[in-house]
């Protein structure tokens, strides 16, 4: 598999009859994976990764984020991680917040956050496998991995290289936004990965001078297209001015994460 440029459409090997998972790091015992996915772009996906992960903490279990998003990392920002990751004769150690979730970026690896990642797809995705196995996670009960928007290299080597117990799609109101999702949610059942249910980020905004929603980009049938996906509606999220701004300031665990509990709840069980 060395030479997998990640084009299936174009290949003769039957990769669906092997298994081709990694092995964790000697230094890892990870529980649980869920990813994190989008169908595109700018609809919170790496909010939603951090509030999940911090809701977990919260309920006394070890979490952490694998940030699969190389090219347009953010996780390290909200939770205020600077500086570069160290190694040990085990592997690269990962990064811990203040709460003591570990988490592990190329933002932690490069020279200054700034810096762009200029890399084609399969060096990418070799850098995935890499904080998979190469990392010494240590003792995990649930990892959450932030995946980049789409269906492309990433995700495929994800689906293919990590043990992923089900996927967790984030997703706003807007029609187009849902019809993309539906390519996510679709690519996960033809790998044979679990669709634990969608999560609609700014599904309303309430209005902090008459206390009325409004549902500002539309939508409101959100259970309604997730039964037509064959999945199911696991929150609707308000927007929370409060977020971004604790995010910016590296202080997402701040943030309120009460919306999460009962799925986090039920993740834990």
């Amino acid at each position: 598999m060395s030479d997998c440029g990640g084009n299936c459409s174009s290949c003769s090997a039957d990769c669906s009859s092997r298994d081709l998972r990694l092995n964790q790091n000697k230094a890892s015992d990870i529980k649980k994976i869920y990813a994190v996915v989008s169908g595109k772009g700018g609809v919170g996906k790496s909010s939603v990764t951090s509030l999940l992960a911090t809701a977990m903490q919260s309920l006394g279990k070890q979490c952490a984020i694998l940030d699969a998003d190389v090219t347009g990392p953010s996780i390290p920002k909200m939770f205020g991680l600077k500086g570069r990751a160290m190694g040990t004769e085990d592997g690269i150690l990962p990064m811990e917040t203040k709460t003591g979730i570990r988490v592990m970026s190329v933002n932690l690896l490069l020279e200054s956050e700034d810096q762009p990642v200029v890399w084609r797809g399969p060096v990418i995705s070799g850098v995935i496998q890499q904080f998979f196995s190469e990392v010494a996670w240590g003792d995990v009960d649930f990892m959450f991995v932030d995946m980049p928007p789409g269906t492309g290299d990433v995700p495929l080597t994800v689906f293919q290289s990590l043990p992923v117990d089900g996927i967790i799609v984030v997703t706003t109101p807007q029609d187009l936004v849902s019809l993309i999702v539906k390519k996510a949610v679709n690519m996960a059942k033809m790998m044979n990965i679990p669709v634990v249910g969608i999560i609609e980020n700014m599904s309303t905004y309430i209005c902090p001078d008459c206390g009325k929603e409004h549902r500002i980009f539309g939508g409101g049938n959100a259970e309604e297209k997730a039964k037509e996906m064959g999945t199911r509606l696991l929150a609707s999220l308000p927007i929370n001015p409060k977020t971004p701004e604790l995010a910016d300031k590296g202080a997402i665990e701040l943030a309120d994460t009460d919306a999460f509990l009962p799925l986090i709840r039920e993740l834990s069980e």
